[in-house]
Order: structure tokens, then sequence, then C-alpha cells
């Protein structure tokens, strides 16, 4: 018969912040081997189920690695369990989905704007190019191609942030543009004047970074958001 929750609760708890602070304690980085599992077993003065379970835990926070044949690894230590979580919240609530794609873009436009002079100082002529080639690239696709569309407007912002060299902010884009495949069916329709204004601002930003102008970057950005946070606004009014 198996054990209740309430009991098993504290030990997988334990066992899981034991296997943390071995992490902690020994100064493990990403990609360090974990000792095998007798090992923590012995260490932790736990079970070999209660070892287990607590790596499936850990496994799934990306704390920790398996490595099936090898061991068991530091993991990578990414958002990545918070970015499924965002998405599936829009997938679970349809009012929670307009409200993550919401603070997601205040987040996103948080980065940007506010890291307006480093980045316009820090993107390579190459880099400006390959934006300007992004842009061109969402006036071939066009509305009637909304998939190649929206694949280059994210591609282009993925770019714009790759100089900040932040795997947090990276991994928040893409909860972003996870989120937004999920909200957009709800949106209005987008439109030839959606499509036109979107490009231009994608444009503007772009002379912006090859001016070295953070101040007009900033406000390209700006012009950008607003009518993506009016979209939405309009769109939980009417659900």
């Amino acid at each position: 018969m198996p054990e209740p929750k309430t009991a098993r609760q504290p030990l997988r708890q334990e066992v899981v912040d034991g296997i943390k602070s071995y992490i902690l304690r020994n100064q493990l980085r990403p990609g360090d081997p974990l000792p095998t599992e007798p090992a923590l077993c012995e260490a932790l003065g736990a079970s070999r189920s209660s070892v287990r379970e607590a790596i499936r835990i850990l496994t799934a926070l990306d704390i920790v690695e398996v490595r099936h044949g090898h061991g068991t690894y530091v993991g990578r230590l990414s958002l990545s369990a918070l970015v499924e979580s965002l998405a599936f919240r829009g997938l679970l609530s349809p009012d929670d989905d307009f409200q993550v794609m919401s603070d997601l873009i205040e987040v996103r436009e948080l980065f940007e704007r506010g890291m307006a002079e480093r980045l316009v100082r820090s993107l390579d002529d190459e880099q400006i190019g390959r934006l300007a080639a992004l842009v061109d690239e969402m006036r071939r696709a066009g509305a009637g191609e909304g998939h190649g569309f929206v694949e280059a407007d994210r591609a282009f912002h993925t770019l714009l942030l790759a100089p900040l060299g932040n795997d947090l902010i990276g991994q928040l884009s893409t909860a972003f543009w996870d989120v937004y495949v999920i909200v957009a069916p709800h949106l209005d329709v987008f439109t030839h004047e959606h499509e036109a204004a979107t490009i231009a601002h994608h444009q503007r930003i772009v002379d912006a970074v090859r001016d070295r102008d953070p101040v007009e970057f900033a406000a390209a950005l700006a012009d950008h958001y607003a009518p993506v946070r009016q979209r939405i606004a309009e769109a939980r009014a009417r659900r």
C-alpha cells in the first residue's frame, strides 16, 4: 500500500534539499558529476527510492541532468521549467494567457529599452545587416504568410538581445514567443495596417542602431510595443 502523500513529502523535500546543499557545499558547476546513487544514499542517509525521486524532481527543474549510461551531473540551471510553466498556464486559463502575455511584453520592453545604450553600442555591422535582412524577410512574408512573418519577428528580437550574452533574458524572450503562439488566435485580425506598422517600427529600430542613437532606439521600441499592448487590452475586454 503506498505511503500517504503527507508522510512522504517531508522526506522527499529533505533529500531534494540535501542534494542541492551538496552541490553548493562542494562548489560544483554546471556539467560537474554528482556522486553515484549509492554514495548519495549514504551521504544523505536516505533510501535509494527517495534519492531517485529527488533526482527526478531536480531533473525537471534543470538543477541536475541524468546522462543514461554515464551518471548524474549538475544541470544547466536554466529557466526551462519556468518557460514551460508560463506557456502551460496560458493553455490552462483563457484569462491568464492575456495576463502572462502582458507581463512578458513589459519585461521584454524593459530589457530592450533599459539596455538601449549598451545595445546600440554593442551590435556590430554584421549583426545590424542581419537585423535589416530580417525586416526585409518580414516584408516578403507579409500577413498572408503569418508563420514566416512571426518567425522573422522572433529572430529579430532574439538577435537584438544577443550582444547582452544574458541567458536569463534570452529564455524570458523565448517564453514570450511561446505564449504569443497561444494568445495570437484570440487577438484581433492582423491587418495590412498592423503589418505595415510593425515593419516600419522594426525598420526604425534598425536605423536607430545603425545611427548609434540610443534615444531614438528607445523611442522606436516604445512605439513598437504600444499597439501590441492595445491589441491585448482590447482582446481581454472582449473576453
